[in-house]
């Protein structure tokens, strides 16, 4: 038998990995999140600020309650639909403002469904309360 030596070329070092592919995936992720973000806001209520001093008050009271699942009209029970055509005979003009209250623990959604039905009846004044 004959001795054969085996020689291999030198010793390398170890490669570091790449941090190109990392970079590529964080870059593509960075775009997709970019593009599928919503920007804006979806819907908007217009509500308009009153400039000026207090205006004198004209006609009986027109508070309404807003409370978790409930509407009040002056203390009143009465159904979310109902409540344009009770305030008709309360008003002496459709700009009169109307005072609209949550109670407890109503919830915003509750509130605004409220004011856009009064705005949708011709109502155009809203005035907010504590």
């Amino acid at each position: 038998m004959s001795d054969i030596s085996v020689t291999f070329g030198e010793d390398r070092r170890p490669r570091r990995p790449s941090l190109t592919p990392l970079v590529d995936v964080v870059f593509l992720l960075l775009v997709f999140f970019m593009l599928a973000a919503r920007f804006g806001t979806e819907v908007a209520v217009p509500i308009g600020a009153a400039a000026g001093g207090a205006e004198a008050w004209e006609g009986p009271p027109r508070l309404v309650t807003v409370g978790p699942g409930t509407v009040r009209l002056n203390g009143q029970s009465i159904a979310a639909p109902a409540l344009a055509s009770a305030l008709a005979p309360l008003m002496p003009t459709l700009s009169a403002p109307v005072i609209l209250r949550a109670e407890g623990d109503a919830r915003l959604q509750d509130v605004l469904t409220v004011a856009s039905g009064l705005r949708a009846a011709g109502i155009s004044t809203l005035v907010f309360a504590r």
